[in-house]
């Protein structure tokens, strides 16, 4: 069926597709978080200023790189850079003042509206895992990752509360065809969930699919004039930008679509090993990266995107939950602040091989660091395992629920009348307890979160139950997300549309694997 005619349908919205609506099953979103809680402000005001300083200075003296990308070049040269072979510098102040288009916050649109976020301000925006090209459950163990997995992992998104976005390359599915898969995996964001998504990025051509689908799904006026993706752009560190991603990042920013631009970066290796240098760094690549997209279109909606781990100096391997990451990502966020964009960082980093004990430990200090550092867009909320190569089915569910403990702290303390609780004090006094007052049956059901998943039960029950670990409990609840799952409710015309996009697209090319 053509564009244009599942678009007709749906303007006239069908009696299918309004008695599809009224009989959905909808299941529960928490809505996005908004912070009721400081900052954790690690610099200074003399500091901030060093390091903003620097950044202009190594945009000046030593200047970025864009790889294989003359229109770019040129652009730089037309808004006042100088440009040496491949080499832009950037006169002081030049990319600061371009930046200053740029959006401080923007609605990111779901196909469902009631799961629009907000990101910037005092948000915070839960996404999952994004690349892995392997996967790992229980019963299975660690393998490279399928379609079927793809579409599992957004079923499971879709099923979590506490998660407000389906995410991106979920994992990425090795038994498709290379040029063909981000196809496969848009559908799937598109039909199995109604959360919003991010686009594909590994070629401009994809980028461009990414748009059309967008357009299918909610029309191209609709498109046109708001955001319905956010994608992930990621700067070569040090301080080079390769034609794909900046071929993509020109895509989706004509588009009007969201970009996080977020150099790579592994201290000691792509960056210094102190955390002042690599600020310096990460705010010139930022800089750099916004104000073209800010050239490609003014006004266009930018994330200011830091990724951000250290190096084991005696194996090479990134590590992840350290001091380090956390100074350089509270810091970021202040940088972010000042220049008045969304920012993006944290997620669930570990480098364990399993969802044990040393997964647990990095993923709390992960996850909390970033809810610290002011983040509005968190990547890899849930799912991440063994330095970003795995996407861990159990681990996944583990961490959806322990996000429920972000929203919580997000909402600081209350100090209205019933949260003061006088008559709950009055009425038990001395030497009573509270179990049975009038204020704790008011109350008991939303004052504690609670767990989902973790077990609390008395020691012989838990025996008798088979004494399961975190892991068996969490395989239980993966299957049964997947086996409680219900499709969202997509009109049959779109829905028809897309599938039509995709299967002309497929056959419009051979199949590649590299």
């Amino acid at each position: 069926m053509s564009e244009a005619r599942a678009q007709r349908r749906a303007r006239g919205g069908g009696g299918a597709a309004r008695r599809a609506e009224r009989t959905a099953v909808s299941i529960e979103t928490a809505k996005y978080i908004e912070r009721n809680i400081p900052n954790l402000e690690v610099l200074n005001e003399e500091a901030l200023q060093i390091i903003e300083a620097n950044a202009e200075t190594v945009l000046e003296e030593i200047g970025v790189n864009f790889v294989e990308n003359p229109a770019a070049l040129e652009l730089w040269k037309n808004a006042g850079a100088d440009v040496d072979g491949e080499r832009v510098r950037i006169p002081r102040g030049l990319a600061r003042k371009l930046c200053a288009t740029a959006p401080s916050s923007f609605v990111q649109h779901a196909r469902n509206s009631e799961r629009n976020v907000v990101i910037g301000g005092k948000s915070l925006v839960l996404a999952p895992v994004y690349g892995p090209p392997f996967v790992r459950d229980a019963e299975g163990g660690r393998r490279y990752a399928t379609m079927e997995d793809f579409r599992n992992f957004v079923k499971l998104g879709y099923m979590s509360k506490w998660l407000h976005h389906s995410g991106g390359t979920v994992c990425e599915p090795t038994d498709v065809a290379v040029n063909k898969r981000h196809l496969d995996m848009l559908l799937a964001h598109m039909t199995l969930s109604d959360k919003p998504y991010m686009g594909s990025v590994t070629e401009p051509v994809r980028a461009e699919d990414s748009v059309e689908m967008s357009k299918i799904l909610f029309g191209s006026d609709f498109v046109d004039q708001n955001t319905v993706m956010t994608s992930l752009i990621n700067i070569n560190s040090p301080l080079t930008f390769d034609a794909t991603m900046m071929g993509a990042l020109e895509v989706f920013a004509r588009a009007n679509q969201a970009c996080i631009i977020s150099p790579f970066i592994v201290g000691g290796a792509m960056a210094p090993v102190s955390v002042a240098g690599t600020l310096t760094q990460v705010l010139a690549e930022v800089l750099a990266g916004v104000a073209y997209s800010q050239m490609i279109r003014p006004g266009a909606p930018v994330i200011f995107g830091a990724f951000v781990t250290s190096i084991d100096m005696n194996s090479g391997a990134p590590t992840f939950g350290t001091p380090e990451a956390a100074h350089i990502t509270y810091g970021a966020g202040q940088l972010a602040r000042r220049l008045g964009l969304p920012y993006r960082s944290g997620g669930s980093f570990c480098g364990s091989k399993l969802p044990d004990a040393q997964a647990g430990y990095e993923t709390a200090n992960s996850l909390n660091m970033a809810l610290l550092a002011g983040v509005n867009f968190m990547l890899h909320a849930c799912g991440w395992l063994e330095g970003g190569l795995v996407s861990s089915y159990e681990k996944f569910v583990m961490d959806a629920d322990q996000l429920g403990t972000l929203h919580k702290l997000a909402e600081g303390i209350a100090v209205d009348e019933n949260a003061q609780a006088m008559d709950a004090i009055r009425e038990v006094g001395p030497g009573g307890h509270y179990l049975g007052c009038a204020h704790t049956q008011a109350n008991f059901k939303s004052s504690f979160w609670r767990s989902q998943l973790l077990d609390y039960k008395p020691f012989e029950t838990w025996e008798d139950e088979g004494a399961r670990d975190t892991q068996a409990l969490a395989s239980v609840r993966v299957k049964k997300q997947l086996a409680d799952y219900q499709q969202p409710q997509l009109d049959p015309a779109i829905h028809e549309a897309l599938n039509d996009y995709v299967a002309r697209k497929k056959a419009s090319m051979p199949d590649a694997f590299a």
